[in-house]
């Protein structure tokens, strides 16, 4: 049976201004912070609270490699944690040009009485990347069901 992608909601994320880490190891760290943003969709609405950041990392083969880690409140008041991870294809979309989007898998954490829901499902998500420093991050969540 094949897997099915069931639209949940989109987080649109505001970000700081990025401090440069500079070259490592793995590659060329930046951290961006979080500044806010909202949530908005058929199975989930509220607000991307101040504070968390995305440590992004450029590889050496030009991957850029997303690991955001922040906070949500729903609309009923649950404070959310969200661990998104992500991978952009440096070669860009099938046809050339520079990758605008990428998948990555958020992972959920919901305390009692919030919409628990999210701490036992799987998710894909479609990271839309900025086209101008200082626009905004959107993230479209689906849930991911096997029938």
């Amino acid at each position: 049976m094949p897997l099915t992608l069931e639209y949940a909601f989109t987080v649109t994320v505001e970000l700081g201004e990025p401090r440069e880490v500079g070259t490592t190891y793995a590659g060329f760290r930046r951290v961006i912070p979080i500044a806010g943003g909202t949530v908005d969709g058929p199975a989930l609405t509220g607000e991307v609270l101040p504070g968390g950041a995305d440590w992004n990392l450029v590889r050496p083969d030009g991957a850029v490699h997303v690991w955001a880690r922040y906070e949500i409140r729903s609309a009923d008041g649950a404070v959310i944690t969200v661990v998104n991870e992500g991978l952009a294809d440096p070669a860009g979309p099938p046809g050339g040009g520079a990758a605008r989007a990428c998948p990555t898998h958020p992972v959920f954490e919901v305390p009692e009485g919030g919409p628990t829901w999210l701490n036992t499902a799987f998710f894909a998500g479609r990271l839309s990347l900025p086209t101008e420093p200082g626009d905004p991050v959107a993230v479209d969540v689906h849930r991911i069901l096997a029938q």
